[in-house]
């Protein structure tokens, strides 16, 4: 059995048939906040795939501030009817109906949530840990764009940080309620779990700042919520930055590490490592040298065993995650970014550095990829591979200097495949 195909049993209890993971994407199809019936269609295409298991895009825990306006949020208090919470019922029981685990991704996106994304005024300012504003570059276009677009976020009150708190645990009851197998945290990505952890963006000095430990103290009392508030089988997960700690000093690396061994203490049952926010979209990074989509480029050569270098370079944020299990031996490790092969995969499993695969993008170009491709018996190693054509921007926004338009085209585009799945179609094939 090769190490892509064995069974993994998380802390909470939870088993995973197999080492691959549906990592979490922006369906972009809400505009209402509810996950209506686009969302069981879709996910029904990864249901039956041969997942080890999915995990949603980002649900938000806050209807004030989403991190696009048509973003899955939950429910405000007391007004989860009952057709609302059918909804949810039917969504987590449709991604499951083949016994793949599934789990909701939970998401604040404090200081990035755009003008127009949640229930609230042009007046209001985002809330942030520190009011620090985004900076998507020094120029003239960016600076206006993020003046409009994010402005300078307002600092949490003690009071705000508190209720945020409650939203991630009201947002876990949720899941649970519905049937879902468990939660993962997004605390990467720039947003707010990561704005906390981060000393770039956490200037406080009262009880969650000051100190790598205090900035982690309000995703420590969310796990802790979290448990109390579900059940010991209930999974919880956190996803984690990776490529900015080198940003934050000579120390950065020690504090990353500290904030991981307390969040491991407080009782998750995996870390998934990525990396990037919208300063510095380094997790829409693969696929570079692709040809373009709508390109009349040739054929690819036929595909071939990639090199050992191509291997080691295949996962981006695979040496930091080797450092963590360097540090933290026994709590599984989820690496998502840049996987595009069997052979690549199974050498980071082989490796140690991580137990679970975290696939993206080639995900919502074939959804049943596991099933078709990587666990295939049928398919050779040199088959096994999956490598899609770059999404270029228009020519008018590659003029603009701000490095997030090409991630935002990105997360758009494949994002549109997901809605494609929402409408009973199939994703358009972009594999080179």
């Amino acid at each position: 059995m090769s190490l892509l195909s064995s069974p993994l049993t998380l802390r909470c209890g939870l088993e995973l048939p197999n080492r691959l993971t549906k990592a979490a994407m922006a369906e972009i199809m809400a505009p209402k906040q509810n996950p209506d019936d686009k969302f069981p269609r879709a996910y029904s295409e990864w249901a039956d795939g041969g997942w080890g298991f999915i995990i949603t895009g980002n649900v938000q825990v806050s209807q004030t501030y989403l991190g696009s306006p048509k973003d899955v949020a939950i429910p405000l208090p007391n007004a989860g009817t009952p057709a609302l919470q059918e909804a949810w019922r039917n969504w987590a029981t449709t991604i499951q109906r083949s016994g793949t685990p599934a789990l909701v991704q939970l998401c604040h996106p404090g200081r990035q949530s755009p003008q127009g994304a949640g229930k609230r005024s042009i007046l209001t300012k985002n809330l942030a840990p520190s009011a620090v504003a985004l900076n998507l570059g020094s120029s003239f276009i960016p600076r206006v764009a993020t003046s409009v677009m994010f402005g300078t976020p307002r600092e949490m009150t003690r009071a705000e940080v508190t209720e945020a708190i409650q939203q991630f645990i009201a947002g876990a009851k949720q899941a649970h309620l519905a049937g879902f197998k468990g939660i993962e945290l997004h605390g990467a990505h720039g947003y707010l779990i990561a704005q906390f952890l981060s000393p770039k963006t956490n200037l406080r000095t009262d009880e969650f700042g000051g100190t790598p430990a205090k900035r982690a103290e309000m995703v420590l009392r969310i796990i802790k919520g979290i448990r109390a508030a579900t059940s010991p089988q209930f999974c919880v997960g956190i996803k984690m930055n990776s490529v900015d700690v080198s940003e934050q000093g000579d120390g950065g690396l020690q504090a990353c590490l500290e904030q991981m061994g307390l969040i491991i203490n407080a009782g998750v049952d995996f870390i998934e490592i990525s990396g990037g926010s919208y300063e510095d979209p380094s997790m829409f990074q693969a696929d570079r040298t692709a040809p373009v989509i709508g390109s009349t480029a040739a054929p690819a050569a036929p595909a071939r065993i990639p090199k050992a270098s191509t291997r080691a370079r295949e996962a981006f944020f695979l040496d930091f995650a080797k450092t963590v299990r360097e540090y933290y031996p026994k709590i599984p490790l989820m690496v998502t970014g840049g996987f595009r092969s069997r052979v690549g995969m199974e050498a980071a499993l082989e490796s140690g550095a991580c137990d679970i695969i975290g696939i993206g993008r080639p995900a919502a170009v074939v959804p049943k990829l596991p099933k078709l491709v990587l666990l295939n018996k049928e398919v050779v190693d040199a088959d096994a591979t999956i490598r899609l054509k770059h999404v270029e921007m228009g020519w008018l926004m590659r003029k603009v200097p701000i490095k997030s338009l090409g991630a935002g085209a990105e997360g758009a585009y494949y994002g549109g495949q997901i809605g494609r799945m929402g409408k009973g179609l199939q994703p358009i094939d972009t594999r080179v």
